[in-house]
């Protein structure tokens, strides 16, 4: 007797691009991924954001000269993963005082991390939910407001 195969009831999307370790390449990934979340109809923020912190760490920490760092990002479900990898595997993030970028990306996704690579790569991730949450309703009017006094 043949079992069917559960399906996937939403498709999978992915954008992928290689850019420079540069300003202007962590530049362009901030830009470029507002364009693919606009193409996929999903919220710019605060992915863009994410994406923006996360290319500016590869950039400033993870540069090696001649070696490009990789964006990617993909919907499963309700979740969108964004992943930059950068050729410094010596080099893991850490929250500090020192900069507030990983505090950012800590604060705006639900999840992150990092992810070892084939040598010499490290892969930063962050995770956002997409679904929307449940309004917390609260007796009263509309949008859960209390109602003023009645005329």
């Amino acid at each position: 007797m043949k079992q069917k195969s559960p399906e996937l009831t939403s498709p999978i999307r992915n954008f992928s691009l290689q850019l420079s370790p540069t300003p202007r390449g962590a530049r362009l990934a901030r830009l470029l991924a507002a364009e693919q979340l606009r193409s996929w109809g999903l919220p710019l923020d605060p992915a863009r954001q994410v994406v923006a912190e996360l290319a500016a760490n590869a950039v400033t920490h993870g540069r090696v000269p001649g070696r490009d760092f990789r964006l990617l990002l993909y919907v499963v479900a309700d979740t969108l993963r964004i992943e930059v990898t950068d050729t410094r595997d010596d080099r893991l993030p850490a929250l500090s005082d020192s900069g507030r970028g990983l505090l950012l990306v800590e604060a705006l996704s639900d999840r992150w991390g990092t992810a070892p690579g084939l040598p010499p790569r490290k892969t930063v991730w962050a995770e956002l939910n997409l679904a929307p949450e449940p309004k917390n309703l609260h007796s009263g009017g509309a949008d859960g407001l209390p109602e003023g006094p009645h005329r």
